[in-house]
């Protein structure tokens, strides 16, 4: 009896240990909110605010990235080159196929589409109306016979942000997209717009696939110069085989003196191929559209 007696009394000491311990071992703290920007992911904050690139409210939690069903429809179905052609845009929920009527206004439009040519010659930035059923729609004119790249930039409500591309081409074109690829010669040369000069040095001089390219864009005069569509600058990349396309905004923009504003974009060429790079700065109410071409290797 005395042998179980002592045996209760450990374990009740221990037991009371136990308890002592758990007491003064403090409970795990959920980790840090962090307020994110749905549109530049990498903008983050400890606190609620607008995202310094794009102006958008940085939200806390945001959901995982799902893709909404999208589709292109055009009027003639038949494509034409130089000619009126319709262009429709809708999108589906995609748990329910229901038309999406709600989208948030990134940089003052609901929707960016972008049109580039397969040769890289023909570039649109483009606003397409938003009708009462949520359908995009859009009157425009493709240059010439060929095939074009269509990248429709949308954030439905309640969602997550879209990039969603189409590949279309006029009808009677025989030219395969891979017989089109061009390789045009890297351009870097300083490039004059509709009332700007715009002047491109990067670093690393020579982009390397999956590093990080710093693009500095020196823009004269710097008097008048204004945002555009809520940025300081648009930028649309495209790989000369139409694969890959990025739509980003500034990360930094400067006075360096001189009578100059300097715009910085930070890139992630996502792999060896040659790019066009069109960006877009306003002065004094007019849009200045200009392109470079930037040859982008693989780590060797």
């Amino acid at each position: 009896m005395a042998l179980r007696s002592k045996i209760g009394i450990l374990a009740c000491a221990f037991l009371l240990l136990l308890s002592v311990l758990a007491q003064q071992t403090p409970e795990p703290q959920p980790a840090p909110v962090q307020f994110i920007c749905p549109m530049d992911p990498e903008v983050r904050s400890a606190t609620p605010g607008k995202c310094p690139r794009c102006g958008m409210t940085l939200v806390a939690n945001i959901p995982e990235p799902i893709a909404y069903p999208t589709t292109f429809t055009f009027l003639p179905a038949r494509i034409p080159a130089n000619e009126k052609l319709h262009l429709d845009i809708r999108v589906a929920q995609p748990r329910t196929g229901a038309p999406v009527k709600q989208f948030q206004i990134v940089h003052e439009k609901p929707i960016h589409l972008f049109i580039v040519s397969e040769d890289l010659a023909y570039f649109s930035h483009e606003h397409p109306d938003l009708k009462r059923d949520g359908t995009f729609s859009l009157d425009t004119r493709l240059p010439k016979p060929g095939t074009y790249k269509l990248l429709a930039d949308f954030f439905p409500e309640g969602g997550t942000p879209q990039l969603i591309s189409d590949v279309i081409t006029t009808a009677g074109y025989q030219r395969s997209l891979a017989s089109g690829i061009g390789h045009p010669a890297a351009d870097l040369s300083s490039k004059h717009g509709q009332n700007l000069d715009v002047e491109l040095s990067l670093d690393p001089e020579q982009p390397i696939a999956g590093k990080k390219t710093m693009m500095f864009f020196r823009l004269k005069p710097a008097a008048g110069i204004e945002t555009y569509l809520g940025a300081w600058g648009h930028m649309l990349v495209a790989s000369n085989d139409l694969v890959n396309t990025i739509h980003t905004h500034p990360i930094y923009v400067t006075d360096p003196g001189s009578g100059e504003k300097q715009v910085q974009f930070n890139l992630f060429f996502p792999r060896e191929a040659i790019y066009r790079v069109w960006v877009q700065f306003q002065r004094e109410g007019k849009v200045n559209t200009v392109a470079f071409t930037i040859p982008v290797t693989s780590l060797k």
